[in-house]
């Protein structure tokens, strides 16, 4: 990337399918911020703010934190230095609700790739309890698991389809080693990005 090109990007993908792993590899490759909802909805929840006692109350019951109160994190967020020349989105937007919210974030701008981890919710599952059992994730359930699966299909799969029909949709095998998928990656988002505008 030149030094005035920006990369606006994002990735998508169930829970556990490894996003975050990912995500910092991209953003230093591109030389961008990588910005997690999860990090700083965490970040509050330790630090025991008034925003952290809401989000973990939501979390405990598997359920997702409301588009107004992500969408006002998110857009504070954007308007920092770092941000200018670009950033990596993880874990926003979830709902075609933020994925509206966000284009008006970016006054005309869009987003320049979407990268979507694709894998298998059983093989998933298997990693976030295995996850669980080792970090002593107690509210890890198999049930609150698949809980979280569910709702990312119901809610997050139809941006797939949206992101798809803007012609900035970079699917990939989410399944392999870390150097695997980062690879299929690399090699997704440069044909992407290097692409001539319109296709």
């Amino acid at each position: 990337m030149t030094e005035t090109a920006t990369a606006r990007l994002l990735i998508i993908g169930p829970p556990g399918a490894g996003k975050g792993t990912q995500a910092s590899r991209i953003a230093e490759r591109y030389g961008v911020p990588a910005i997690s909802t999860g990090d700083i909805f965490r970040a509050n929840i330790t630090g025991g703010t008034e925003l952290g006692k809401q989000v973990q109350a939501i979390i405990e019951q598997g359920e997702l934190v409301p588009d107004t109160l992500t969408n006002e994190i998110v857009a504070d967020r954007l308007q920092q230095e770092d941000a200018a020349r670009g950033f990596l989105l993880d874990g926003y937007p979830r709902t075609v609700e933020q994925v509206h919210a966000l284009d008006g974030m970016l006054s005309g701008a869009s987003l320049d790739a979407v990268v979507l981890l694709d894998a298998d919710v059983d093989a998933v599952v298997a990693r976030l309890l295995k996850r669980a059992e080792i970090e002593g994730r107690a509210d890890d359930t198999e049930e609150v698991i698949r809980h979280r699966q569910d709702v990312y299909a119901a809610q997050t799969a139809p941006l797939v389809e949206l992101f798809s029909e803007r012609g900035i949709l970079v699917s990939v095998d989410g399944l392999g080693t870390v150097e695997e998928v980062a690879e299929r990656i690399a090699s997704g988002l440069d044909a992407k990005l290097n692409a001539p505008v319109g296709q």
